[in-house]
C-alpha cells in the first residue's frame, strides 16, 4: 500500500508597513496569518497564470497573418462606414 504524505514548509517573512496593512485586509474575515498568506499567494499565482495566458493568445494572434489580414479588413470597412470629421 502507498501512503503519500503532504510535506508543509514553513516560511518566515518581515513584513513592512503595508505588507502588514494588506495582511490585515486579507486576514479581516476571520482567517489566520497563515490562512491568508495562502490565500494571497494562490490568488496572485491565478492572476499570474492567467496574465501569461493573455500573452501567450496575444502572440498568437500577431503570428496568425490571416487573423491581422482580416482585422485590417474590418478596419477599413469600419473606416468607410464612419462619418466624414468636421473641424
Amino acid at each position: 500500500m502507498y501512503y503519500s504524505r503532504r510535506m508543509s514548509r514553513s516560511l518566515h517573512v518581515r513584513l513592512d508597513d503595508s505588507s502588514a496593512a494588506a495582511l490585515s485586509v486579507i486576514s479581516n474575515g476571520g482567517l489566520s496569518d497563515s490562512e491568508a498568506v495562502r490565500t494571497a499567494l494562490r490568488e496572485a499565482a491565478a492572476r499570474r497564470r492567467a496574465r501569461s495566458s493573455i500573452v501567450a493568445e496575444v502572440e498568437r494572434l500577431a503570428a496568425d497573418d490571416a487573423d491581422r489580414a482580416e482585422m485590417r479588413a474590418i478596419r477599413e470597412q469600419m473606416a468607410e462606414l464612419a462619418p466624414e470629421a468636421t473641424d
